[in-house]
């Protein structure tokens, strides 16, 4: 599967050069267009999940312990993973949908909005699935600290029914992001001065980020496995990222939204890792409060992303809480996602398998904008005329 996803990475950042250099001055305007702040915290609490919280401390060691990685320090590889170029994948997405998905409307063909949509639950339910497994080790007072118990399922059931619930309005997920983003950054604060790391650890484990930008061009195609693994969990969501936060796109011109996408989310995370590494190498335990505030984010994390994600499929298949109430809304989609999140956590579904299918929608969409849209493509000067008029009301009021 490694040949698909290496295949599927030249093409994204082939398409990234493309879309950006052709399309440079076109001013993005989403049909729901929001101040850069919020678009940012929309797209990082939506796009990121809870490994962001979970996984790190438990990653370091082993990176330095794999002669593939021997290139670069533990923190650079461990960043390479999340941050910077591969946020180029929802740059393309968000592009995409807010610009060129309007003129030709591949997404609404019923197979291709299919096949989107069980794209989108089932990514779904991979995040509350990492969410169960990674559980025990941070709440070791319940269990043996390695078994997933009767009570991390309650947890995440309850997870998933917070999200669904969420979804049912729009004004939540905003107030939700914009929140989540704000106990993100508290938490960072939190855990560097309970450190004790000062401001000039902090600024020399943030400088060994450097070994990352040195490297950048590893990083653009799998290393190992493992890194596999987290370019296929990328392709996952790149697609329905794209599609919710294109929605929110506010008068960013195109290399504009592509440097605040690639630059603006990396920044929390560089010195989110800085932080957790100086708890690795010094071996500082977060045994307790520590691991109860990274499970309370984690948790708004996992929310923050689930209900996005409701909204967009739900949205997409018209199974919206006007058409079947509220109470069958929440119940449908909490009953959906926790069925799917048990055979993720069994691995019966693979999120390779997800994000193989994702490169193929990548490929079928060129093929299909080739085949009937190119001339209307290659034209483009402008965002929708709708979104641009929309856009310039809500100006002229402010």
């Amino acid at each position: 599967m490694n040949g698909i996803l290496s295949f599927g990475l030249i093409l994204t950042f082939g398409l990234v050069a493309f879309c950006t250099v052709k399309w440079r001055n076109v001013t993005c305007i989403g049909p729901t267009p929001v101040p850069l702040f919020t678009f940012i915290a929309i797209l990082f609490t939506s796009g990121l999940d809870v490994g962001l919280i979970m996984f790190p401390l438990t990653e370091f060691g082993g990176y330095a312990e794999d002669p593939a990685y021997a290139f670069a320090n533990p923190l650079a590889i461990e960043f390479g993973f999340w941050g910077f170029l591969i946020w180029a994948f929802y740059f393309l997405t968000a592009f995409y949908f807010c610009v060129i998905e309007p003129r030709v409307g591949f997404f609404e063909i019923p197979l291709v909005k299919l096949i989107n949509n069980v794209v989108i639950i089932g990514t779904c339910a991979f995040t509350a699935s990492l969410f169960l497994i990674y559980l025990p080790g941070y709440i070791p007072e319940i269990g043996d600290g390695q078994t997933v118990v009767t009570t991390f399922y309650l947890i995440v059931f309850v997870t998933i029914l917070a999200a669904a619930y969420s979804s049912t309005d729009l004004k939540y997920v905003r107030v939700l992001s914009v929140g989540s983003t704000l106990l993100f950054i508290a938490l960072i604060l939190g855990m560097w001065v309970y450190s004790g790391m000062g401001a000039s650890a902090l600024g020399a484990n943030v400088a060994l980020l450097g070994d990352y930008f040195t490297n950048l061009d590893k990083f653009a195609l799998p290393l190992t496995d493992y890194h596999a693994f987290y370019l296929f969990w990328w392709f996952a969501w790149s697609i329905m990222i794209g599609q919710f936060t294109s929605r929110f796109v506010g008068g960013l011109k195109t290399w504009q939204l592509l440097i605040a996408l690639l630059v603006f989310p990396s920044i929390p995370l560089g010195i989110w890792f800085a932080v957790l590494y100086y708890y690795h190498t010094a071996a500082i335990p977060t045994a307790g409060l520590l691991n109860l505030a990274m499970i309370i984010v984690g948790v708004t994390f996992v929310i923050n992303s689930l209900d996005s994600l409701i909204r967009l499929y739900t949205d997409n298949l018209s199974l919206t809480v006007a058409r079947l109430g509220k109470t069958p809304y929440v119940a449908l989609n909490v009953a959906v996602l926790f069925t799917l999140t048990l055979l993720f956590q069994s691995q019966w579904l693979q999120i390779q398998w997800i994000g193989s299918i994702v490169i193929g929608l990548y490929l079928a969409c060129i093929a299909y904008i080739a085949l009937r849209h190119r001339g209307a493509v290659m034209a483009i000067r402008t965002s929708p005329e709708d979104n641009t008029l929309d856009f310039h009301k809500v100006e002229s009021v402010h």
